[in-house]
C-alpha cells in the first residue's frame, strides 16, 4: 500500500491539524462516555429520569469510556507503528494495526503487570486502558483468533453491529493519503473483526467522511466522497442507501428523536449507526447539541455519539468540545498525548525517528 505524500507543513497548518487530531479524538471519547450514560435504555426511561430533554449532562459528572474508545487508542497507536515501520523497508499497515488491536484484546484477559509484552509501548502501559467496559462479543471473538484476516477471509464473517465502526474515525486523520487508500485500510482492518459487507464499508465510509472533514471539507461534502468511493464496491447498498437517508432527512425539519431513530440510531447496524450520527454532526447546532441528540434514543447511545463527537471534533477542533466535559472525562491526559503523537508522526516523521521514538512506539 502506498500513500500520496503530504505536503510541506506549515506551523498553521501544523497547528490547526494537531487541533482536529486532538477534536477528533477527545470528541469521540467523550461522545462515547456521554451516550454510554444512556446506553441500553430506552427513550421513555431517559425522559422518566432526565426530564422531556432526556439526558443532558454527564451522570455523576463523570465521564467513564467504553471498549470503543479504548480500541480507537490502540488504532492509533497502530497507525504511528506503520508509519514508523517504513524505515525498516517492510510495510503493511493493516498488520500494524492488527498487532494493535491484539494489544487491546490482551487487555481484555490481562494477569497483571508481569505477564505483558515488552512491545507494548507506553499506551500498553496506561493502567486505565485495563477496564473491561463492555466489549463487544464480535471483537473479543475476532482478536481471539490472532491469524490476519482478509476480505476473502474475514473473521466473523455475518458480523454487521457497530463495533469495528466504533474504532475506526482515526484512519481518517491520514490527512496525506488519497481517500480511496483510507477506506482500503479502514475497510481491511475492519474485516479483523466483523466480515459482513455492511459493517467493513460502514467503517470505510466513516473514515472517508473524517478524511474530508480534517482536510477542511463540510461533513456533507465529506460524506458526498464516502458514497462516490462506495458505489464501485460489492454489497455497498445498505450502507449507501442509509447515509443518504442521513444527507436527506437535514431537510426534512426540525431534529428529535424521532428522526435520530428513523434512520437507524435504535438498531446496532453499522450502516445505521453510521447514518444517524452522520445527521447528528450535520444538524447539531454545536457539539454539545449534537451530542445529545446522538445520545436520546432507544438503541446503543454510545457509539452513536462516538461517531458524531468525531465527526464533530474533527471538523471544529478540540476547541470545540464542552470544557467541563473534557474535564470530566476519564483518560483525557492519555488521549491527548496520544493525539499529539499522531498529529507529529504525520506531519514531523523525519525529525521524531530517534531511539526514544522507537522505544515508544515499538515495530516488533
Amino acid at each position: 500500500m502506498t500513500t500520496t505524500a503530504a505536503a510541506v507543513w506549515g506551523r498553521t497548518e501544523q497547528q490547526d491539524f494537531r487541533s482536529r487530531v486532538r477534536g477528533c479524538l477527545l470528541g469521540a471519547a467523550v461522545g462515547d462516555a456521554f451516550g454510554a450514560g444512556a446506553h441500553d435504555r430506552t427513550l421513555k426511561e431517559l425522559r422518566t429520569e432526565h426530564g422531556d430533554a432526556g439526558l443532558t449532562e454527564p451522570p455523576d459528572g463523570t465521564l467513564p469510556v467504553t471498549a470503543a474508545t479504548q480500541m480507537s487508542l490502540f488504532t492509533v497507536d497502530g497507525l504511528i507503528r506503520a508509519h514508523v515501520h517504513r524505515d525498516s523497508g517492510v510495510w503493511h499497515p493493516p498488520s500494524d494495526v492488527h498487532r494493535a488491536q491484539l494489544r487491546w484484546a490482551a487487555t481484555q484477559r490481562d494477569w497483571g503487570p508481569d505477564e505483558r509484552r515488552r512491545d507494548n509501548g507506553w499506551l500498553g502501559r496506561q493502567e486505565w486502558l485495563y477496564a473491561r467496559r463492555r466489549p463487544p462479543r464480535t471483537c473479543l471473538t475476532g482478536l481471539g483468533d490472532e491469524r490476519l484476516g482478509t476480505l476473502d477471509q474475514p473473521k466473523n464473517p455475518d458480523a454487521d453491529d457497530s463495533g469495528a465502526l466504533a474504532r475506526s474515525a482515526p484512519f481518517g486523520l491520514l490527512v496525506g493519503w488519497e481517500p480511496q487508500l483510507v477506506c482500503q485500510l479502514a475497510v481491511e482492518c475492519a474485516a479483523q473483526t466483523h466480515g459482513a459487507p455492511a459493517a467493513t464499508l460502514a467503517a470505510g465510509a466513516l473514515a472517508v467522511t473524517v478524511h474530508g472533514v480534517a482536510r477542511g471539507a463540510s461533513v456533507e461534502a465529506a460524506a458526498g466522497t464516502a458514497l462516490g468511493l462506495l458505489a464501485a464496491r460489492a454489497g455497498h447498498e445498505p450502507v449507501t442507501e442509509a447515509l443518504t437517508r442521513a444527507l436527506g432527512a437535514v431537510r426534512e425539519g426540525v431534529p428529535d428523536a424521532d428522526r435520530v431513530t428513523a434512520l437507524g440510531a435504535d438498531e446496532d447496524t453499522a450502516q445505521g449507526q453510521l447514518a444517524a450520527a452522520v445527521y447528528c454532526a450535520l444538524v447539531g447546532e454545536d457539539v454539545r447539541h449534537g451530542l445529545r441528540l446522538a445520545a436520546n434514543h432507544d438503541g446503543p447511545s454510545a457509539v452513536t455519539a462516538a461517531v458524531t463527537g468525531a465527526l464533530l471534533g474533527a471538523q471544529h477542533g478540540e476547541t470545540a468540545l464542552p470544557p467541563a466535559w473534557l474535564a470530566a472525562l476519564e483518560g483525557r491526559g492519555t488521549v491527548l498525548e496520544l493525539a499529539d503523537d499522531l498529529a507529529m508522526e504525520l506531519t514531523q516523521s523525519a525529525t521524531l525517528h530517534t531511539p526514544t521514538w522507537h522505544t515508544r512506539y515499538p515495530t516488533r
